[in-house]
């Protein structure tokens, strides 16, 4: 993951946002490739999902929300995680996903400075494997780490002594941070979401001021359902799709890009009948299998999870979550629920407004059912990395050579095709290189190179996953025969294989190979 994370930063895929001032934590920015690659991946989703399918409408709805609408949905009330902090570090922890550990714990009944002037009678604990005198040294050396924070400016860990030392054996507890060892707080609800205030004259304690910035991108879909039903003209079963951005206020952003604060989704709500609901939820997760499939993650790489009745939204009838392996471990990229009628119903319940659907075959009016795909496209940017990142072992005779190379699939990688002279001296092999990137730049995009040795060009783009490289030579000027004259070498990222285009089959030779 490091040597991936390197890579982004060093070729301008991902930058940590803010980084001059220390950076944002759980915020990103795409460099100049990074930015390529995201809006790969969005256009292809776009394209399958809603272009290429006559069932599915697209939307983009506002970030900032109205405050009814996250009451209805219930997120104002509900959307919380529980949170405690380390009392050694100030760091802080999701509550539910600190590990049960065992050992000793150390428990002191408080400090006091050794002169006399100042003491405290709060208690603190330290967790060790075990009591051996270097488990207990370390321990007691964090306690008064601190006893000193909680001292005030300019005590030193030297200056205190700490008071009534305990020990007891701790099984599965959850009481400690796994990082240090230190005690943490007790848990407490943690809302996740970013709270604003809107207009010139807001007052943050009046609720028609306040907003916030969106939890997720399903609730405008749901609260433009009915324009969009009424406006489209769609009948049921039908789609509506948004790749927006979402807002969280995560405890503890971490593992890269995978959990941000800001992130983008790509998310489908499905309408349909109830009857229906089961079979279109299956329906679904084989049409996100084979997405990642043509996006260049295998499907054997994808482990789908039939979620747990007790881990399910309370609402969700049946939800599939699609995983990867990350350096990091296994990790959800993608949830398909079938979330029932539950959201329409709020809706309609704190808007007032009608959100039944009118059958004009059975003359019936019902609220329809919702079947959610819903991506991260930053975690599918992520794995797309992932997967494509290899450091290829090329040396012979016992020496070594390791090809770094992202292995894109065509339609991901940030640059299609790179063109190069073959000697940047020759007049007319620079003039024809610029032609084939003028030609070729309106359709994809392209990056001109003609500094150094072709061998080392190969290579740069290698490692920036450029599927094709084409490089205009003295063939292409006529110096090996007619039969070669205005032809290219094309050669080959994963194989370093090569082969000769002409010129003016170069534009339909990859249009074919990146569409």
């Amino acid at each position: 993951m490091e040597k991936i994370v390197s890579l982004c930063k060093r070729k301008g895929f991902i930058f940590q946002s803010a980084e001059i001032y220390g950076g944002l934590n759980g915020c990103w920015d795409y460099g100049p490739l990074g930015a390529e690659l995201k809006r790969n991946l969005k256009e292809y989703w776009w394209r399958v999902n809603v272009q290429e399918r006559p069932d599915i409408v697209g939307m983009d709805g506002a970030i900032l929300t109205h405050n009814s609408v996250l009451v209805a949905s219930g997120h104002v009330n509900g959307f919380t995680d529980p949170l405690c902090d380390c009392l050694l570090s100030k760091e802080r922890l999701r509550a539910d996903q600190v590990p049960a550990q065992s050992g000793t714990a150390f428990w002191w009944k408080g400090a006091a400075k050794k002169d006399g002037s100042w003491s405290t009678k709060k208690e603190f604990s330290m967790l060790v494997p075990d009591a051996e005198d270097k488990n207990a040294k370390t321990a007691r050396k964090c306690a008064l780490q601190y006893y000193s924070q909680i001292a005030g400016k300019g005590v030193q860990p030297a200056d205190l002594e700490l008071l009534e030392e305990t020990t007891e054996q701790v099984v599965d507890s959850v009481r400690y941070n796994p990082a240090n060892g230190s005690l943490v707080t007790e848990a407490r609800s943690f809302n996740l979401m970013f709270k604003t205030t809107i207009g010139a004259t807001s007052d943050e304690n009046d609720p028609a001021s306040t907003g916030w910035l969106r939890p997720e991108t399903a609730q405008s879909i749901f609260c433009q359902y009915k324009n969009i039903l009424d406006s489209s003209r769609m009948k049921i079963p039908f789609g509506i799709a948004q790749i927006g951005k979402s807002f969280r206020n995560e405890i503890n952003p971490r593992n890269f890009t995978f959990r941000s604060r800001e992130f983008e989704q790509m998310e489908i709500e499905y309408f349909c009948k109830e009857e229906d609901g089961f079979r279109l939820t299956d329906e679904w997760l084989e049409t996100c299998l084979t997405f990642y499939e043509n996006i260049g993650i295998p499907r054997d790489k994808i482990h789908v999870l039939d979620v747990p009745e007790d881990e399910r939204a309370f609402y969700s009838k049946k939800t599939y979550d699609l995983e990867y392996m990350f350096p990091f471990g296994l990790q959800e990229l993608q949830g398909v629920a079938y979330r029932t009628c539950y959201d329409l119903t709020r809706h309609q319940e704190g808007s007032g407004k009608p959100m039944e659907y009118f059958d004009e075959a059975t003359r019936e009016r019902f609220i329809p059912h919702v079947v959610e795909p819903s991506a991260g496209c930053d975690r599918t940017v992520l794995a797309v990395l992932c997967e494509a990142f290899d450091e290829e072992e090329l040396g012979t005779d016992g020496k070594s050579d390791i090809r770094t190379v992202m292995r894109f699939h065509p339609r991901m990688a940030p640059i299609k095709a790179a063109i190069f002279p073959l000697l940047k001296k020759n007049e007319e092999q620079v003039r024809i290189s610029h032609e084939i990137e003028a030609a070729l730049r309106p359709y994809m995009n392209v990056f001109y190179d003609e500094a150094g040795a072709v061998g080392r060009r190969y290579r740069r783009q290698d490692e920036v996953g450029t599927p094709f490289c084409i490089t205009v030579d003295f063939e292409t000027l006529g110096e090996g025969g007619d039969e070669l004259k205005d032809t290219v070498t094309i050669r080959h990222r994963d194989s370093m294989e090569q082969e000769r285009v002409a010129i003016k089959d170069l534009l339909h030779w990859l249009l074919k190979r990146i569409h």
